[in-house]
């Protein structure tokens, strides 16, 4: 890990740039395996199946039966921990819902807006190193909550054609019946265009390695909505001399395990912090299964001493980091100043482990610095928003003059009228 003291503002770009690849090749290689889905279908799936995931598969869709012995299988404690996450989520989420309100702008003229679920939604779950059953909860609970009349689920198979039992027990759980054994590009490329087995969606949400990104990338501009544009998994922790370095230490550990190009960043105002942290670092990584793959993450991630606070959320606020950690004594007041991120989590008892599975909120965010203008996946995520108006001949005879004068001055005689004809019809 990297240590920088006190940086000049001039150097914060470099200092908050993330791992950055070619995605050039990476491009044309996706975009021809997306091409070949499109014109062959569940035959171009098949083959890329075996040719990147070992897997001979003779039915892409999950079965009755693969359910019920995925339900019988799974250890109980795993299935109540999955229920009770499953009831923190459908809380926070249901509280998302709006009630439609009548807007009379002037009398006579009312508008008002409405959601409206969209109708196909697909979403991937990775399935490889981590199978991510979380975050079907994390999908399918907004999905159902909306409204959605089609969800989709894809995600890879073992090499001998199995599911993970936890992803088709959280997939259960949630509603979903429709989960197909088709990872990365492939299926992506499935849910875009259509197969034969697999329906075309609408939108497509969920993580993935760089080639499910760039393959989301890919299918947007043919005209398939996704969730949000997303890269590597990162936190940010701000820390000051009340933190826990164990903690804190922890925390960085827990975002690094997730990949080698993951990033983790801690900020603070006192030296002693990040010593402290770095031996927690040296001791907690060396218990981990994941230990290689965190080490890697640490290569390109930095510890930064800050002056004050001020500096430090200015900091911060530039970074825009996924997960935002504030381990110090002012956690509640320092909150208000955090403009830009995915998720926050305040204090020292609030591990961004609690988001990721079963605090209630989504652990679907925007990384690599997008969290300045886009927002974690919510209910809003999974409807449109369409407005309604409704003018009645005395709305319409007051406020036709300003859509006349409006429409004259910008030269578009059917605009003006469109409403002239209607006011001379009923005087």
């Amino acid at each position: 890990m990297q240590i920088y003291e006190y940086p000049d503002k001039a150097a914060w770009p470099a200092l908050l740039q993330r791992p950055v690849m070619d995605t050039t090749a990476l491009e044309s290689s996706v975009g021809a395996i997306l091409q070949h889905i499109r014109q062959d279908g569940d035959a171009a799936v098949r083959k890329y199946a075996l040719q990147f995931d070992k897997v001979q598969l003779d039915g892409l869709q999950v079965t009755e039966a693969e359910f019920a012995h995925a339900t019988a299988a799974l250890d109980p404690a795993l299935k109540q921990a999955i229920l009770q996450a499953k009831q923190n989520i459908e809380t926070f989420h249901r509280a998302q819902q709006e009630a439609g309100k009548i807007i009379e702008t002037m009398p006579g003229v009312q508008c008002w807006r409405r959601s409206v679920a969209i109708e196909r939604v697909g979403l991937y779950i990775p399935g490889g190193s981590a199978p991510l059953f979380s975050t079907i909860l994390m999908l399918g609970i907004p999905a159902r909550i909306a409204g959605c009349r089609e969800v989709v689920l894809c995600t890879p198979s073992d090499a001998a054609g199995q599911v993970h039992p936890a992803i088709l027990f959280a997939a259960r759980q949630v509603g979903i019946d429709q989960v197909f054994k088709i990872g990365g590009v492939q299926a992506i490329g499935a849910m875009a265009y259509g197969t034969g087995t697999v329906p075309k969606v609408y939108k497509i949400f969920g993580p993935g390695n760089q080639y499910v990104t760039c393959a989301k990338q890919l299918v947007n501009k043919d005209g398939v909505a996704i969730d949000m544009p997303a890269g590597p998994s990162e936190v940010a922790v701000l820390a000051d001399e009340s933190c826990v370095p164990a903690f804190v230490a922890a925390d960085l550990l827990s975002q690094a395990e997730h990949g080698p190009d993951s990033q983790v960043l801690l900020v603070t105002t006192a030296r002693e912090v990040i010593s402290a942290v770095q031996q927690e670092v040296r001791v907690q990584l060396e218990r981990l299964p994941r230990r290689d793959i965190a080490a890697r993450a640490l290569e390109h991630s930095r510890l930064v001493l800050m002056p004050d606070m001020q500096a430090a959320m200015d900091l911060l606020n530039a970074y825009a980091p996924e997960h935002l950690i504030i381990a110090c004594k002012d956690d509640i007041t320092l909150a208000d100043s955090v403009i830009n991120a995915g998720s926050v989590f305040l204090g020292n008892y609030s591990p961004e482990s609690a988001g990721d599975y079963a605090s209630g909120t989504n652990h679907t965010l925007p990384t690599n610095g997008h969290a300045r203008a886009y927002s974690g996946v919510s209910l809003d995520s999974f409807v449109k928003k369409i407005t309604f108006q409704r003018l009645s001949r005395e709305g319409l005879q007051q406020i036709g003059p300003a859509i006349e004068a409006m429409a004259a001055a910008e030269g578009l005689e059917a605009h003006r009228r469109a409403v002239s004809l209607r006011i001379i019809n009923n005087e």
